[in-house]
């Protein structure tokens, strides 16, 4: 489900005309997330770390209004829900862009997971169906504590999904800790949005 905003007397409506007249956007913001309580929990469910980190990190998006808006033509929508087109790597060490629905109960949502994990094992290519714009753009770099990250973008392509990506997961003094790098269209977020998601996720994390 999806509500049309009405642009006219939307509160945001100079923020979306001015940055939607950018050659680029989105903007990025890096930063560090504790994953210590969070890698406890899910080796205690027997839930893989990446499942339940992205479980998380849907749940956060979820509880953020901004992270719900999405740009289609000359309309602003807000959806209810939001899923996720993951990077799932192949044997070959090529990879596809999923589409994985998001389910609060996160046993679901590993089933969800790992069931879109094994079909895209079975395609090549980037491109392995279509996608809905409800989605965040996700994916792990667990082989790089990053420090800043970058996107490519298909500037003559429409988007406005947020990109979340993870990197290494690193360990020091007992606390393990992942770099996160998080970009969205600054047409429908800002910083102050962001802080609310890192804030989100966190307590996610932690729970």
């Amino acid at each position: 489900m999806k509500r049309k905003i009405d642009i006219s007397s939307w509160n945001r409506k100079g923020h979306l005309e001015f940055f939607s007249a950018f050659q680029e956007p989105f903007f990025g913001i890096t930063t560090t997330i504790d994953c210590t309580t969070a890698y406890e929990k899910a080796k205690a469910m027997q839930i893989s770390f990446f499942v339940y980190y992205f479980h998380k990190t849907l749940a956060a998006v979820n509880q953020i209004e901004n992270f719900r808006y999405r740009i289609e033509g000359e309309d602003v929508f807000l959806y209810e829900e939001i899923d996720a087109s993951a990077t799932i790597m192949r044997e070959d060490k090529t990879f596809g862009f999923s589409f994985m629905k998001f389910h609060e109960d996160i046993h679901e949502f590993n089933t969800i997971v790992q069931t879109e994990i094994e079909r895209i094992q079975t395609t090549t290519g980037i491109l392995t169906r279509e996608y809905p714009e409800n989605i965040i753009h996700f994916s792990a770099v667990p082989w790089i504590n990053f420090t800043g990250l970058t996107h490519s973008r298909n500037f003559g392509v429409a988007d406005s999904c947020p990109k979340i990506s993870y990197g290494k997961l690193v360990e020091e003094n007992g606390k393990k800790s992942m770099a996160l790098s998080v970009t969205a269209h600054h047409g429908l977020v800002d910083g102050y949005h962001i802080g609310l998601f890192i804030e989100a996720l966190q307590t996610e994390l932690n729970k």
